[in-house]
Protein backbone atom coordinates (compact mmCIF):
# COMPACT_ATOMS: atom_id res chain seq x y z
CA UNK A 1 0.00 0.00 0.00
CA UNK A 2 1.29 3.44 -0.93
CA UNK A 3 1.32 5.75 2.10
CA UNK A 4 0.77 9.46 1.51
CA UNK A 5 1.94 11.89 4.19
CA UNK A 6 -0.14 15.05 4.34
CA UNK A 7 0.67 18.19 6.34
CA UNK A 8 -1.98 20.58 7.58
CA UNK A 9 -0.19 23.81 8.50
CA UNK A 10 -0.76 27.50 9.00
CA UNK A 11 -0.02 30.24 11.47
CA UNK A 12 -1.34 30.13 15.02
CA UNK A 13 -5.10 30.05 15.49
CA UNK A 14 -6.06 29.30 11.89
CA UNK A 15 -8.24 26.30 12.70
CA UNK A 16 -5.67 23.52 12.16
CA UNK A 17 -6.55 21.56 15.27
CA UNK A 18 -10.29 21.65 14.52
CA UNK A 19 -9.62 20.46 10.96
CA UNK A 20 -7.30 17.67 12.16
CA UNK A 21 -9.85 16.53 14.76
CA UNK A 22 -12.59 16.38 12.11
CA UNK A 23 -10.32 14.47 9.69
CA UNK A 24 -9.61 12.01 12.50
CA UNK A 25 -13.36 11.59 13.12
CA UNK A 26 -13.69 10.77 9.42
CA UNK A 27 -11.49 7.71 10.08
CA UNK A 28 -8.07 8.97 9.01
CA UNK A 29 -4.91 8.64 11.11
CA UNK A 30 -3.62 11.99 12.36
CA UNK A 31 -0.53 13.03 14.29
CA UNK A 32 -1.31 15.90 16.65
CA UNK A 33 0.69 19.11 17.10
CA UNK A 34 3.42 18.57 19.66
CA UNK A 35 4.41 22.12 20.67
CA UNK A 36 1.69 22.36 23.34
CA UNK A 37 2.84 19.06 24.81
CA UNK A 38 6.45 20.29 24.94
CA UNK A 39 5.36 23.60 26.50
CA UNK A 40 3.29 21.84 29.17
CA UNK A 41 6.10 19.36 29.92
CA UNK A 42 8.56 22.25 30.37
CA UNK A 43 6.12 23.90 32.80
CA UNK A 44 6.07 20.71 34.86
CA UNK A 45 9.87 21.04 35.02
CA UNK A 46 9.57 24.63 36.29
CA UNK A 47 10.19 26.37 32.94
CA UNK A 48 7.17 28.66 32.40
CA UNK A 49 7.90 29.56 28.74
CA UNK A 50 10.52 27.29 27.13
CA UNK A 51 9.97 29.03 23.78
CA UNK A 52 11.07 32.30 25.40
CA UNK A 53 13.75 31.06 27.84
CA UNK A 54 15.50 28.63 25.45
CA UNK A 55 14.12 28.94 21.90
CA UNK A 56 16.75 26.64 20.37
CA UNK A 57 16.03 23.83 22.86
CA UNK A 58 12.30 24.29 22.25
CA UNK A 59 12.86 24.01 18.47
CA UNK A 60 15.14 20.99 18.89
CA UNK A 61 12.49 19.19 20.92
CA UNK A 62 9.83 19.97 18.36
CA UNK A 63 12.09 18.80 15.52
CA UNK A 64 12.83 15.53 17.37
CA UNK A 65 9.13 14.97 18.00
CA UNK A 66 8.15 15.63 14.40
CA UNK A 67 10.86 13.30 13.10
CA UNK A 68 9.56 10.58 15.44
CA UNK A 69 6.04 11.17 14.11
CA UNK A 70 7.30 10.94 10.53
CA UNK A 71 9.13 7.68 11.26
CA UNK A 72 6.12 6.25 13.11
CA UNK A 73 3.93 7.01 10.07
CA UNK A 74 6.08 4.65 7.99
CA UNK A 75 4.94 1.75 10.18
CA UNK A 76 1.22 2.43 9.69
CA UNK A 77 -1.00 0.60 7.26
CA UNK A 78 -3.14 3.56 6.22
CA UNK A 79 -3.25 5.05 2.72
CA UNK A 80 -3.22 8.62 4.11
CA UNK A 81 -1.62 9.98 7.26
CA UNK A 82 -2.14 13.58 8.37
CA UNK A 83 0.23 15.73 10.40
CA UNK A 84 -0.73 18.84 12.39
CA UNK A 85 2.34 20.77 11.19
CA UNK A 86 5.40 19.33 9.49
CA UNK A 87 9.14 19.40 9.96
CA UNK A 88 9.64 22.56 7.82
CA UNK A 89 7.38 24.45 10.25
CA UNK A 90 10.28 24.43 12.72
CA UNK A 91 12.54 26.30 10.28
CA UNK A 92 9.76 28.70 9.32
CA UNK A 93 9.28 29.70 12.95
CA UNK A 94 13.03 29.97 13.56
CA UNK A 95 13.47 32.15 10.47
CA UNK A 96 10.47 34.27 11.41
CA UNK A 97 11.91 34.97 14.85
CA UNK A 98 15.48 35.35 13.49
CA UNK A 99 16.93 32.39 15.38
CA UNK A 100 20.18 30.69 14.40
CA UNK A 101 20.21 26.96 13.80
CA UNK A 102 22.53 24.20 12.63
CA UNK A 103 22.49 22.40 9.28
CA UNK A 104 20.74 19.51 11.06
CA UNK A 105 17.46 21.44 10.83
CA UNK A 106 17.82 22.01 7.08
CA UNK A 107 18.96 18.43 6.44
CA UNK A 108 15.95 17.10 8.35
CA UNK A 109 13.65 19.06 6.04
CA UNK A 110 15.38 17.52 3.03
CA UNK A 111 15.44 13.98 4.45
CA UNK A 112 11.87 13.71 5.71
CA UNK A 113 9.51 14.86 2.98
CA UNK A 114 5.75 14.92 2.75
CA UNK A 115 3.48 14.23 -0.22
CA UNK A 116 1.07 17.14 0.17
CA UNK A 117 0.95 20.38 2.14
CA UNK A 118 -2.28 22.20 2.95
CA UNK A 119 -1.89 25.75 4.24
CA UNK A 120 -4.62 27.46 6.27
CA UNK A 121 -4.62 31.26 5.97
CA UNK A 122 -4.59 33.79 8.82
CA UNK A 123 -8.17 34.46 9.89
CA UNK A 124 -8.70 37.39 12.24
CA UNK A 125 -12.25 36.40 13.19
CA UNK A 126 -11.15 33.07 14.72
CA UNK A 127 -7.75 34.15 16.07
CA UNK A 128 -7.22 33.92 19.81
CA UNK A 129 -4.23 33.71 22.13
CA UNK A 130 -3.93 31.53 25.23
CA UNK A 131 -1.34 30.20 27.69
CA UNK A 132 0.41 28.08 25.04
CA UNK A 133 -0.29 30.28 22.00
CA UNK A 134 1.48 33.58 22.52
CA UNK A 135 1.28 35.16 19.08
CA UNK A 136 -1.02 38.07 18.28
CA UNK A 137 -2.78 38.27 14.90
CA UNK A 138 -0.05 40.36 13.24
CA UNK A 139 2.55 37.77 14.27
CA UNK A 140 0.29 35.01 12.97
CA UNK A 141 0.23 36.74 9.56
CA UNK A 142 4.03 37.01 9.61
CA UNK A 143 4.38 33.32 10.54
CA UNK A 144 2.04 32.41 7.67
CA UNK A 145 4.37 34.23 5.26
CA UNK A 146 7.38 32.32 6.57
CA UNK A 147 5.54 28.99 6.37
CA UNK A 148 4.73 29.69 2.74
CA UNK A 149 8.35 30.68 1.98
CA UNK A 150 9.85 27.70 3.78
CA UNK A 151 7.67 25.01 2.23
CA UNK A 152 8.16 26.57 -1.21
CA UNK A 153 11.94 26.68 -0.66
CA UNK A 154 11.90 22.91 -0.05
CA UNK A 155 9.99 22.30 -3.29
CA UNK A 156 6.48 21.79 -2.00
CA UNK A 157 3.43 22.77 -4.02
CA UNK A 158 1.25 24.38 -1.37
CA UNK A 159 -2.50 23.88 -1.49
CA UNK A 160 -4.29 26.85 0.10
CA UNK A 161 -7.34 25.93 2.16
CA UNK A 162 -10.25 28.39 1.91
CA UNK A 163 -11.79 30.14 4.90
CA UNK A 164 -15.00 28.28 5.57
CA UNK A 165 -16.56 25.94 8.11
CA UNK A 166 -14.50 23.11 9.55
CA UNK A 167 -16.63 20.61 7.63
CA UNK A 168 -16.17 22.60 4.43
CA UNK A 169 -12.40 22.74 4.90
CA UNK A 170 -12.22 19.00 5.57
CA UNK A 171 -14.32 18.27 2.47
CA UNK A 172 -11.99 20.51 0.44
CA UNK A 173 -8.87 18.70 1.73
CA UNK A 174 -10.28 15.19 1.29
CA UNK A 175 -11.53 15.96 -2.22
CA UNK A 176 -8.10 17.33 -3.13
CA UNK A 177 -6.19 14.28 -1.90
CA UNK A 178 -8.53 11.95 -3.76
CA UNK A 179 -7.84 13.88 -6.98
CA UNK A 180 -4.07 14.33 -6.63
Amino acid sequence: MNLEKIVITGGPSTGKTSVIEKIEKEGFFCFEEISREITLEARKQGIPQLFVSDPLLFSERIMEGRIKQFQAANKLSHPFVFFDRGIPDVLAYMDCFEQSYSDHFVESCKTYTYDHVFLLPPWKEIHESDNERYENFEEAVQIHTYLEKTYTKFGYKIINVPKETVAGRVTFILNKIKNL
